[in-house]
């Protein structure tokens, strides 16, 4: 310990040794640098302020009506774009900063000025937007902070309609284009269902449905053509006493063998005709063997049997049974020409059943892209409408209110350069250099203070030593010499406290 307090006195007697180079040093740092701190340009702060409301009762009254702008997303782009080329060079306009500019690199260099000096800052919570502008010149700090705020609120509100008027436009081409794809499609629809009217499906039943149908009802015809029939032979059978017919159009005879064969035979043709169509070979046969065993019947008829009463065919009996049988052979007939028209409308209904899918696939399509182009087209006719009735909300309600909280005013006060502080700094680093340029002397040029750094530095004993003798002459310079060195001292610390002082009052 006492080794390092004797190395550390040992510096400071270097150090007064050379004490008038720091004390220069230190006036002329403190001089240079205050001269400097006194040029500096003062730097004027304009600022405003501006509070957006971006809340509207219209915004959940039209909901369901319109498509209700984004404001405060609006708001938050325009802000960050507010800083763009463009809307500098606006500034540089709306200021008479281009004036100054003759060239387009001094206008250029304005422009990257104002970029570097302008900051906007947001408090999210509050949507409260402040604009500042450091110049040296106050008014001028004004007008470009005002063309700030002037741009900001124009271009706010005045994209919205533009942006608006865009949509209205996009969409009514759609709609025209959408209305001729409508007009094709129904067109074509119509020219379709004209060309296969009878092929396309009806409401509640298809094909195979109606095929179904068609079958149940043939072969209930037929059920009812045979029950006519059986009624005929009774009647016949009555007519004949279950023996013999008359000659001459009279009916036939009965012959149970040929009735059940006809039964049979048709029988077969109504299960064929539920499997083929008329031009089938085994529909052909099976009608042409019915036609040979009816003819047959009918050649029997004609033979009759002996021992008949002439008169039996004029007793009132008779009379009423020849009645009934004209009417059981109309109703036969009829019933022949009922299952005929089934047959003829279910092979018919086959044939179309074959071509009926196609028909249908064919349709669908067609019917879906009607669909599809009309349901576009209804979409964009109501978002035409709500697209309206958006631009007419943004331009013609206050969906966005501006209120300018600090409106921009020339500033007073600079608000740089802090002189204070930079002052304080050079008077630190003037003290700080007198200080380290006498430390570097004196390691530059050492001198021994001391017998016992002397025989440490050369390491030969120290025989003596002799004292200094100091003249009254002398001793009186030294003082002097020490009292002028902490005049100086003490001046430059009045010097640096006066001018603190001087720049605090102005400051404030």
């Amino acid at each position: 310990m006492a080794e390092l307090i004797s190395q550390l006195l040992s510096h400071i007697k270097g150090i007064w040794k050379y004490r008038w180079i720091a004390i220069s040093i230190a006036w002329a740092i403190m001089l240079i640098g205050g001269i400097v701190i006194y040029r500096l340009p003062n730097d004027f702060q304009a600022s405003a302020r501006v509070y957006v409301d971006t809340q509207s009762i219209l915004k959940p009254l039209l909901a369901g009506m319109t498509t209700v702008p984004n404001i405060e997303q609006q708001v938050s782009i325009m802000s960050r774009t507010l800083l763009s080329r463009p809307n500098l060079e606006r500034v540089a306009r709306m200021a008479d900063l281009d004036i100054h500019a003759e060239t387009v690199a001094e206008k250029e260099k304005q422009v990257d000025e104002l970029a570097a000096r302008i900051k906007i800052t947001q408090t999210g919570r509050d949507d409260i937007y402040t604009i500042t502008y450091n110049n040296e010149k106050p008014k001028l700090g004004k007008d470009v902070v005002q063309s700030l705020l002037t741009i900001f609120v124009e271009g706010s509100v005045g994209d919205k309609k533009q942006d608006s008027d865009k949509a209205v436009r996009f969409i009514e081409d759609q709609i025209s284009t959408y209305e001729d794809k409508l007009s094709n499609a129904e067109n074509a629809l119509k020219e379709f269902k004209q060309k296969n009217a009878e092929l396309l499906p009806r409401q509640g039943s298809d094909y195979g449905s109606k095929l179904q149908e068609s079958s149940d009802a043939l072969s209930q015809a037929r059920l009812e053509l045979a029950e006519a029939e059986q009624a005929r032979i009774s009647i016949q059978k009555q007519m004949t006493g279950g023996s013999s017919n008359s000659a001459d159009g009279l009916p036939p005879i009965i012959n149970p063998e040929l009735d059940a064969r006809i039964q049979a035979a048709y029988k077969r043709l109504d299960d064929l005709r539920t499997q083929y169509t008329e031009q089938h070979p085994d529909v052909v046969g099976t009608r042409r063997l019915i036609a040979e065993l009816e003819k047959r019947k009918v050649d029997e008829s004609k033979v009759r049997k002996t021992g008949v009463d002439p008169g039996a065919n004029y007793s009132p009996m008779m009379q009423q049974l020849s009645v009934s049988l004209s009417d059981a052979s109309a109703k036969v007939a009829s019933m022949k020409a009922r299952v005929d028209e089934y047959a003829a409308r279910y092979a018919r209904l086959k044939m179309q059943s074959i071509a009926a899918p196609d028909v249908e696939a064919q349709f669908t399509q067609l019917n879906r892209d009607y669909m599809i182009n009309k349901d576009n087209y209804e979409k964009l006719v109501t978002r035409r409408d709500a697209a309206k009735l958006s631009g007419d909300l943004s331009s013609a309600t206050d969906l966005m209110t501006f209120r300018v909280i600090d409106p921009p005013t020339v500033p007073r006060i600079a608000v740089g350069p802090n002189r204070l502080r930079l002052f304080s700094l050079v008077f630190a680093a003037a003290v700080l250099a007198g200080l380290g340029a006498t430390f570097v002397m004196s390691q530059i040029r050492p001198s021994f203070l001391s017998q016992h750094q002397l025989q440490e530095v050369t390491g030969f004993p120290v025989l003596g030593a002799v004292a200094m003798s100091w003249t009254d002459a002398e001793v009186a310079k030294r003082k002097r010499g020490v009292k002028v060195f902490i005049a100086a001292g003490a001046s430059l610390v009045g010097v640096y406290a006066l001018t603190m002082a001087l720049l605090f009052l102005k400051a404030t």
